[in-house]
């Protein structure tokens, strides 16, 4: 069978955002066997897209292994970097799809805009090559839940760089708040983030048994994010998953603007986006200062907004208010 092998090795957000275009392909190619080159914990989200055969662990392009026959088509998700370009190339792929780059000069791809939406940037790759691609396609079927936590508000306390981690002791004073409203909350995090979790829960006083950073495994994350009332985060995967469950959010962005990885505009109506406008370095060491101008008082005013929006949208009421 011919096989359309897809590169995307970066973290949840991304494989999220590249949910469309792995969709746009599985319609223009039905008969082949999409494969994709992706990190092996993200194998748990990667079964709820649907329209992906099979997936070969890969965390780093330059240790992509194909040993397979050469691929009919390639198609790089992951960037405009010379290692990506230069694995799909190594396949003997006999088409590749993917942006410009020094490495491939071959390659008459689209120039890479690094102001681009995720979401769009993956589609209009696919556009150019004449495949269609609908970016509203990001929604996700919710997995099984082992443990039923539905209605909870989730902190997600995480992020994948110390610049896009909000202070512990802020995320503490939003629990404080939710715990007054009689409001179920969980935190959670990956298993590096555990003890900044306990740190959170012990400084709002929420019970240990409430902290999941590190004690679930992805599908049971999902889930949780899934059937909660409202997911607070900063820019991370969390908030993609979110999304592409129509769960609502409070997302706390910076130092990257939301337009290039936040909420799609045509969702915006169930997200509460945060941004001091300040542009900074998403992958440094110490928190962004354009992060910290986002004050407690400004979540908890969003985090109430959002909490209004979904008891008013549950109570089975007009969406309209008669005033006077």
């Amino acid at each position: 069978m011919s096989v359309v092998l897809v590169l995307q090795a970066r973290g949840l957000g991304e494989l999220l955002a590249a949910v469309p275009a792995l969709r746009a392909l599985r319609r223009a190619e039905p008969q082949r066997r999409i494969v994709l080159a992706a990190p092996h914990r993200l194998e748990q989200i990667v079964d709820l897209i649907s329209s992906v055969d099979e997936l070969v662990a890969t965390a780093d392009p330059a240790a992509l292994i194909w040993d397979g026959p050469a691929p009919d088509l390639a198609v790089n998700l992951h960037g405009a970097d010379g290692a990506s370009a230069r694995a799909l190339a190594d396949t003997g792929a006999e088409r590749i799809i993917g942006h410009r780059t020094p490495a491939l000069p071959k390659l008459a791809g689209p120039r890479w805009d690094p102001d681009a939406h995720m979401v769009d940037r993956w589609c209009r790759l696919l556009e150019g090559e004449g495949i269609d691609a609908d970016r509203r396609n990001l929604g996700l079927v919710p997995p099984v839940a082992s443990i039923s936590r539905r209605d909870c508000v989730v902190v997600h306390i995480g992020a994948g760089a110390a610049a896009r981690r909000w202070p512990p002791e802020r995320f503490a004073a939003v629990v404080r708040h939710l715990l007054v409203l009689g409001r179920d909350v969980v935190l959670t995090g990956d298993p590096f983030e555990h003890d900044i979790a306990r740190q959170v829960a012990a400084q709002a006083g929420l019970p240990d048994d409430r902290v999941l950073a590190g004690r679930q495994n992805l599908t049971d994350l999902a889930a949780t994010v899934a059937e909660a009332a409202l997911v607070i985060s900063g820019d991370t995967g969390v908030g993609h998953l979110a999304t592409a469950f129509g769960t609502r959010t409070v997302l706390l962005f910076g130092p990257t603007p939301p337009r290039r990885g936040g909420p799609p505009a045509h969702l915006l109506g169930r997200h509460a986006v945060l941004w001091a406008g300040q542009v900074g370095d998403p992958d440094s060491s110490t928190i962004d200062p354009g992060l910290l101008r986002i004050g407690v008082p400004e979540v908890i005013a969003a985090v109430d907004m959002q909490l209004d929006k979904q008891a008013w949208a549950e109570s089975g009421r007009s969406r309209y208010r008669r005033v006077g």
